[in-house]
């Protein structure tokens, strides 16, 4: 009896980890720094992109229908084809093109809620400043910039939340961050490992979505505070 008992235990299949253990296992805070540190860089390089390119899009008509036009057809490139073409370009794979990728995918939001806040500052305002004797870039920096500030957080808020979304398909160019979980879930038909990775995110982009808004509240109570 205590063969067919050994030869029963060793064939029984190994149980599952539970869902929360997946999702909480031994490498989850090195996936999250590595999806944060995607998500940081890439919006970060957006912003200080998409925002000079919004500028330029507001100040001259003519020219803001190309750039809108130009970071709108960007997110017609599939994710993995854009990724794709980044490999060869810089001749390497990683985090370098995966962050040139997200890079490319935030500006959108930006450069339009950019534009479009600086073109909502009414038309009196853009008159008092320079009736207060403003160069341009003054009246950019301490008028224009301001009363636009709420809108051009909208924007970013927006490419945040769908950077933090895009950034796990970067794990298939060997980027690191939650799609690795995602990806190895797929390669083993594993729904458990591939929902401990599509959780963290989904839980992630929530947390962005929050943080982001309680922002845009501030800067619009101030922008409508007298004085």
């Amino acid at each position: 009896a205590a063969p067919a008992t050994a030869a029963s235990t060793a064939t029984a299949p190994q149980a599952r980890p539970s869902l929360s253990s997946a999702i909480f296992g031994g490498d989850f805070w090195r996936l999250t720094r590595d999806h944060l540190w995607l998500v940081a860089v890439s919006v970060g390089i957006a912003v200080l992109i998409g925002i000079p390119l919004g500028t330029l899009a507001a100040a001259r008509a003519w020219l803001g229908q190309g750039i809108l036009g130009f970071v709108g057809l960007l997110q017609t490139v599939p994710s993995l084809a854009l990724l794709a073409a980044l490999i060869p370009l810089l001749g390497r794979i990683g985090t370098v093109p995966a962050i040139v990728a997200l890079s490319l995918y935030a500006l959108l939001p930006i450069v339009r809620n950019t534009a479009v806040g600086l073109l909502q500052v009414p038309q009196g305002t853009r008159q008092a400043a320079v009736a207060l004797g403003m160069t341009p870039a003054q009246s950019w920096r301490l008028v224009l910039l301001p009363l636009a500030l709420p809108v051009i957080v909208a924007g970013i808020k927006t490419a945040t939340v769908m950077t933090v979304g895009t950034a796990t398909i970067a794990a298939f160019i060997g980027a690191g961050g939650y799609g690795e979980r995602i990806a190895q879930g797929l390669a083993l038909n594993d729904g458990t490992t591939l929902l401990a990775g599509a959780i963290p995110s989904a839980g992630l982009a929530v947390i962005f979505q929050v943080v982001f808004e309680v922002v845009e509240r501030i800067f619009r109570r101030q922008g409508a505070a007298p004085g």
